[in-house]
């Protein structure tokens, strides 16, 4: 069994004023508040959030 690759994803701009659609993609992706930063696992529909979001984003592979 293979494991998921990891993709470490901070949110380093508010939310404030956003999209409700891209406010959507941010909380699909686990974050809270500025800051806060998650492990998700690398796939094609995390990946489509975070090109959604990429300016609101701070990604690196973990």
């Amino acid at each position: 069994m293979n494991a998921t690759r990891k993709v470490q994803v901070k949110l380093i701009k508010s939310l404030a004023g956003r999209l409700k659609q891209h406010q959507a993609c941010v909380r699909g992706l686990g974050l809270r508040r500025m800051n806060h930063s998650v492990q998700v696992d690398d796939t094609p529909e995390n990946r489509g959030m975070m090109n959604k979001v990429h300016y609101l984003l701070e990604v690196k592979e973990a």
